[in-house]
């Protein structure tokens, strides 16, 4: 029978010689993304985005951040069976084996770092993890208890903890990113929120949203998390997906059962290498004048449309199509385009 375990939070942080003093909530600039725009935080979350600026190694920037939550908070014992996930998330399903790695590492040495845990808003009896599934998931596997903390966060400060603290690690791919970002703007928080859990700035959030909502979420999770490509190869992906028909051929393909037996990098190379190919086959088409001169290339792809002029059969006829396209354009908006 589930035990409800209850207990008091301190307010305030006891300081020692090799603690800061609190920090009381206020609105604070935010240096981790280099913002002048202040947000409302935490002492907690504040204290975060103080600490980060300083720290290079993802690690140690991980464990600083983990330390900023649960410093002068008591570690309680919870059961697994009353602490749900997130209510956004972030990973990937991991294999079996990373699953099973990670179980024998809790099972021969425990857990050495509390999970960050909230009072459901929902259901007062259960809790919400901010950050720590992977550690919550070892415990529910090995059937003990799990060591955490509680805290009563917002769903703001809950999604800052959970993406901070995550981005602080170093196996959290690209796409992993990707997908966490565009399902907050689902969720409608605000762009200020989502760079701030990513440690992110604007243009980086816009290429994240970008390629995570271009790339049907289908294709997304048939490819898995895909460690060993980043931004580049995701970008030359959502390209390729764009050409003609490739959208509905990519999803065909992650149907097929030999797709899904490859490893997730694999996966994703097989998919790009199938797509590429496809596209590459497409000949351009050449447009001949009515004196036989082969005068201009003409090539679609998808739903772009491409004029090639090459000055060594018919010199400087570009740049005479070029000079006339505002002319061109404004016939095209005067009339009907002829078929």
């Amino acid at each position: 029978m589930a035990r409800k375990i209850s207990f008091d939070l301190p307010t305030t942080v006891e300081q020692t010689p090799q603690e800061a003093p609190p920090v009381s909530p206020v609105n604070r600039v935010r240096p981790l993304l280099g913002l002048d725009r202040p947000i409302k935080q935490s002492s907690a979350l504040g204290a975060i985005s103080q600490s980060l600026g300083g720290i290079s190694e993802k690690v140690k920037r991980a464990e600083e951040i983990e330390q900023k939550l649960i410093e002068g908070q008591v570690i309680v014992e919870l059961d697994p069976a009353l602490i749900d996930n997130s209510f956004i998330p972030d990973r990937m399903e991991a294999t079996e084996q990373q699953n099973a790695a990670f179980r024998e590492l809790i099972r021969d040495h425990g857990q050495n770092v509390p999970i960050l845990v909230r009072p459901k808003p929902s259901d007062t009896e259960r809790y919400e993890v901010a950050f720590g599934h992977r550690r919550l998931r070892a415990a529910r596997d090995l059937g003990i208890k799990v060591r955490a903390v509680v805290r009563s966060l917002t769903d703001e400060q809950l999604v800052i903890a959970q993406g901070q603290e995550n981005s602080g690690r170093t196996d959290l791919t690209f796409i992993e990113r990707a997908r966490f970002a565009a399902r907050l703007e689902d969720r409608k928080f605000s762009r200020e929120i989502i760079m701030a859990s990513l440690n992110v700035d604007k243009a980086a959030l816009s290429r994240l949203i970008s390629i995570a909502t271009r790339v049907p979420a289908a294709v997304i999770e048939a490819i898995g998390p895909a460690p060993a490509f980043g931004r580049v190869r995701w970008q030359e992906l959502t390209d390729l997906l764009e050409h003609e028909n490739n959208r509905a051929r990519a999803i065909d393909l992650v149907k097929d059962p030999s797709f899904r037996a490859l490893d997730t990098d694999k996966r994703f190379e097989t998919l790009a290498a199938g797509l590429r190919e496809k596209t590459s086959r497409a000949r351009a088409e050449t447009w001949a004048a009515k004196d036989g001169t082969h005068a201009a290339k003409v090539s679609r792809a998808g739903k772009k449309l491409t004029l090639t002029f090459d000055d060594r059969v018919a010199p400087k006829f570009g740049d005479f199509v070029r000079k006339r396209l505002q002319t061109l354009y404004d016939e095209f908006k005067a009339g009907d385009p002829p078929a």
